[in-house]
């Protein structure tokens, strides 16, 4: 399938800011249903009230990839196990990545041999950060700093305790992906009140649209 080059232009609020304009390539245009979307949790998975989980039972095509050890992740299984779901796939897969999620699915990158559309990244953590606790989650570092060959969004709070904003920003630059400034948001999950995040689903909803 090939690329095209395209405006992707996503202006929507989180707070006051999530405005960002980019040129990047994207897979031809495609509907919801086209994708299986890859629902990707982080440390100790994302309880009912959070919004992965409220986007899961909304979407029909999305499945969420399960890990046997949510509370004491292994980078080796968690990675298979997103590759195995991306691999197993019979559509483009879109992943929806939060937290220690988005590190299992960028390390999962080499090991996909199915088409991945786009990957949707929130609050990625900082596992090169000695300070991170549980400590070992910088197991899962150091992020690769190649060009992600697929479409990104990666959102980003001013004031997540998993990783500063302005290393955030830095991933995402050596990404190749759309940053948004998610605000003072703590770490946008159901704790920091994000379980309906309606701007998020927005936006969500705006990325497949351009995919």
């Amino acid at each position: 399938m090939n690329y095209r080059s395209r405006q992707f232009k996503i202006v929507l609020p989180i707070g006051e800011r999530l405005h960002a304009t980019v040129t990047m390539a994207t897979w031809p245009a495609m509907k919801a249903s086209d994708a299986d979307i890859l629902i990707i949790p982080g440390y100790t998975n994302s309880g009912p009230d959070h919004w992965q989980t409220r986007w899961q039972s909304r979407l029909s095509t999305a499945r969420r990839v399960e890990q046997e050890a949510w509370s004491k992740p292994v980078r080796e299984d968690w990675v298979a196990n997103v590759a195995k779901a991306v691999n197993e796939a019979e559509k483009p897969v879109v992943l929806v990545a939060h937290s220690l999620g988005v590190a299992t699915a960028v390390q999962a990158i080499p090991e996909f041999t199915k088409p991945v559309a786009g990957a949707f990244f929130v609050a990625p953590p900082d596992v090169a950060n000695s300070r991170i606790r549980p400590k070992h989650l910088m197991t899962f570092g150091p992020y690769p700093r190649d060009p992600l060959p697929f479409p990104s969004i990666t959102i980003a709070s001013r004031n997540d305790h998993f990783c500063a904003f302005d290393v955030a920003e830095d991933i995402a630059a050596a990404w190749g992906s759309l940053f948004l400034d998610a605000g003072e948001s703590g770490h946008i999950n159901a704790e920091s009140g994000f379980g309906p995040w309606p701007e998020g689903s927005m936006t969500f909803a705006k990325f497949l649209q351009q995919l």
